[in-house]
């Protein structure tokens, strides 16, 4: 498996930010070819070490890096990208990251 993690900072509007993300972001996102699964954090998230003013954490998972990649390349993957810029549209407000997972022993 591989996963897409996405922490937005807290926004100006909270309310605004929670409406595209719920009404428009989430729904356009969970077309993504190959998506298997969105999780959405859910109450208050609890910064440790160096962490700054996290707002709401999203995680994507796919089978494969590869399905990532070509998840973001198709038009609904653009589409998603752009939209990203409307919830965040400085890059200092998000952190994502792209990595394989595995199971532990």
């Amino acid at each position: 498996m591989a996963r897409m993690l996405v922490i937005y900072k807290t926004p100006k509007d909270t309310v605004a930010f929670d409406k595209h993300y719920w009404d428009i972001h989430i729904p356009m996102a969970k077309q993504l070819p190959g998506l298997k699964k969105y999780e959405v954090s859910k109450g208050t998230i609890v910064p440790l070490a160096s962490a700054i003013d996290p707002y709401l954490i999203g995680t994507l998972h796919f089978d494969s890096m590869d399905a990532i990649k070509a998840a973001f390349a198709s038009e609904c993957g653009r589409a998603c990208a752009a939209d990203r810029r409307i919830l965040a549209p400085d890059d200092k407000d998000i952190q994502m990251f792209l990595f394989d997972d595995q199971d532990t022993p």
